[in-house]
């Protein structure tokens, strides 16, 4: 752990150059003196989260740029009105009827200027583009859409349907007791019909993923690559809540940098402060740093379509080779807690007395013998070369990881890329292993397994592990056919089982999460569900 008074004295280093280097960059603070600052970690993908699962590109769009039918409250975690003001279900669980609100204004822009108000249209279009295949905007930008893909969802969905102008019918044709929740994530947003439309007659039907329009509180502006985004206030805003005049987000990967940005003032708010950093928040009078549990899991997750990590006693000897206690201790300090499961304690559903892997390389070499793995196997760690609240510092996990391998025999190289490099090659499969994790989107415990480890998120690149067992299938698809919340308790319980007598992935923490912002700053809050939402968020001058 590194002293308190070593990581100020690194800070002043780096203060010292944004001071000096740092002209032009306050001129561009005089100017959006009546804005936020908001210091991201890395670039968005681009701003569709319908189209991404990373947490920068929902930071960067979600909240910010557009709404949802539903929404969370987050404080609660139920679910509450957003585009939608009312709903009903019927009893049998398959129809879900929304009235959704009048005279919401879309975003007017350079590029756009609406001319009508938000109506059955717009969430039409927006569900039937991911879940139909002959949608003419499906294939735009890719064709995938990895949240729903991994969870099935445009297979349950029989029909969306426009009953008037302010009323739309869904039709599921399994019940799903999660459904709403999903409606209510950061990836279902709701984008303009009329907007898509003159966008195809222009020929140009991408730009509505790069080009974003929405009803959210505030509009898009420009984007500069390793730079920054800048947005405007949604002056037509519904809920009125948008205060701040102008919302930038300085694009500043390096987390001391980030901190450094914040003592200096040229952030009001840092993404992912490390627990170092958040002592040394906590002695400034002029930042505040608040804390959550955390709805996440971080994990080590094996390739299971490569030899020899298709074999079960394989994997087995690898989780038994690292000790998750210490890993814990020099990764996260005090910020995280052990994992047992991929629930965390915050779940309804999660398990205390869930089974759970112990550090022991004599059996681990054992097992690694008896499946015919001889010492000095090459394997590859790949470590995420971002910060997330799930895993700080993925780098130096590996390097610690890599220690304990090498003492049961197995000689592991550590692989990074650039962010966007990093996940494309993960989808294609290219890992032996990879350290990486999952925020959950919603409260259902559905939000974890689906995702994670479905058969059907393989393709979507949410399965990691590339794992497909129709067992687990079968479990979590009917732990989602009853609302009773102990049945579905009970068969989580055999899922957990399942995945602990197969480990695909080794579940090794669940970390809170902290917001720092300078004292300045009112409204800002820690989202569990989701992404940063600076609606409500003001700042005195």
């Amino acid at each position: 752990m590194i002293p308190v008074r070593s990581l100020v004295s690194m800070l002043l280093s780096a203060i010292a150059v944004l001071v000096t280097g740092g002209c032009t960059q306050k001129n561009q603070q005089d100017f959006y003196r009546s804005g936020i600052i908001y210091c991201s970690e890395s670039n968005p993908i681009n701003f569709n989260p319908q189209l991404d699962t990373s947490g920068t590109t929902a930071d960067a769009s979600s909240h910010q740029i557009y709404g949802r039918l539903l929404d969370f409250d987050p404080d609660s975690g139920r679910i509450e009105a957003g585009l939608a003001s009312s709903w009903k279900v019927s009893d049998d669980g398959l129809n879900y009827e929304f009235q959704l609100h009048k005279g919401i204004e879309f975003h007017t822009t350079e590029y756009f200027t609406p001319t009508r108000t938000f109506n059955a249209d717009d969430v039409i279009f927006s569900i039937d583009r991911w879940r139909l295949p002959s949608h003419p905007y499906h294939y735009v930008s890719g064709g995938r859409y990895a949240y729903f893909e991994s969870l099935g969802i445009a297979d349950n969905i029989q029909s969306v349907t426009r009953l008037n102008s302010y009323r739309v019918q869904i039709k599921l044709i399994n019940r799903d007791s999660s459904f709403l929740a999903n409606l209510a994530t950061d990836f279902s947003v709701i984008l303009s019909e009329e907007y898509a439309k003159q966008l195809m007659e222009e020929g140009v039907p991408e730009r509505i993923d790069h080009y974003p329009i929405g009803t959210g509180p505030f509009k898009f502006q420009s984007y500069r690559k390793d730079h920054y985004i800048r947005y405007k206030r949604h002056e037509n805003y519904w809920r009125d809540e948008a205060r701040s005049e102008r919302l930038i987000y300085d694009i500043t990967p390096k987390s001391s940098l980030r901190l450094a940005k914040l003592i200096t003032g040229e952030c009001d708010a840092i993404a992912f402060p490390g627990q170092t950093e958040v002592e040394v928040i906590r002695q400034r009078e002029q930042l505040e740093v608040a804390e959550k549990p955390g709805l996440n899991i971080g994990f080590w997750a094996f390739n299971t379509q490569k030899a020899p990590f298709d074999n079960p006693d394989v994997r087995r000897a690898l989780a038994f080779a690292i000790d998750k206690n210490t890993l814990l201790e020099a990764v996260y300090f005090d910020s995280a807690v052990r994992a047992k499961t991929l629930l965390p304690t915050a779940s309804w559903a999660h398990q205390r007395d869930a089974d759970d892997t112990a550090y022991n390389p004599v059996l681990a070499r054992k097992l690694l013998n008896d499946a015919g793995v001889a010492e000095g196997f090459r394997m590859t760690i790949w470590a995420m070369p971002v910060e997330r609240a799930y895993n700080p510092n993925a780098a130096k996990m590996a390097e610690l990881m890599q220690r304990y391998l090498a003492d049961v025999g197995i000689r592991a190289e550590i692989i990074t890329y650039d962010w966007t490099t990093f996940r494309r090659h993960l989808r294609e499969g290219a890992h032996d292993s990879v350290l990486i994790g999952w925020s959950a989107d919603n409260g259902d415990p559905d939000n974890f397994y689906r995702p994670l480890l479905s058969c059907g998120a393989i393709p979507s690149g949410t399965n990691r592990a590339m794992w497909c067992n129709r067992r687990y299938d079968q479990l979590i698809n009917a732990a989602l056919k009853t609302e009773d919340i102990e049945q579905r308790k009970l068969i989580y319980q055999q899922v957990n089982r399942l995945l602990y007598e197969q480990l695909p992935l080794v579940p090794l923490a669940h970390a809170f999460r902290y917001q720092a912002h300078n004292s300045g700053l009112s409204g800002m809050t820690i989202n569990p569900y989701g992404g940063i939402n600076f609606a409500g968020v003001e700042k005195k001058l």
